[in-house]
């Protein structure tokens, strides 16, 4: 199922408002830097998977990247990503294991939100939705009916 955000609802300051992110020690959320590529993709394949990687790779090489990490202690903890499957999407997105449940998925996916809002999107799809609670309530995110399989319908398993 995909998800629909109306970019034009959220708050510039909404970014800030999870005081959560904010205590963990030495954070950091930026975009990458060209020379840290071979390193995020890595790290996505590493704790991810490869596909996930082969989208990252897209968001990495746009200009302006479309890509937003999250580091702890100069390590990377997280990432999200957009208009990498296609033009007006969010994802792929995802935090280290040991780091979930301290709002830095909610950091990165506002920063990318609000980065697509400042391009000029008016709306931004999230394709194939796992936690559509997550997504609701962090921004009020709705189910688009009729939306599965999507744009991920010619994916075939792999080993």
């Amino acid at each position: 199922m995909d998800m629909l955000i109306k970019l034009y609802e959220l708050e510039s300051t909404l970014a800030y408002s999870n005081n959560e992110y904010q205590s963990i020690q030495n954070l950091e959320i930026r975009k990458p830097f060209g020379y840290e590529s071979d390193e995020t993709l890595n790290w996505v394949e590493n704790n991810f998977s490869p596909r996930w990687k082969s989208e990252t790779s897209i968001a990495l090489h746009q200009n302006p990247t479309s890509c937003y990490l999250a580091f702890i202690e100069q390590k990377i903890a997280g990432f999200a990503c957009f208009n990498s499957t296609a033009l007006g999407m969010f994802g792929p997105t995802g935090v280290s294991a040991m780091y979930r449940g301290k709002g830095l998925g909610t950091a990165l996916l506002l920063r990318c939100l609000l980065d697509m809002k400042s391009l000029g999107y008016a709306y931004a799809v999230i394709g194939g939705v796992g936690p559509s609670e997550f997504y609701s309530k962090m921004v009020n995110a709705t189910k688009i009916p009729n939306s599965e399989p999507g744009i991920y319908q010619r994916i075939t398993p792999t080993n």
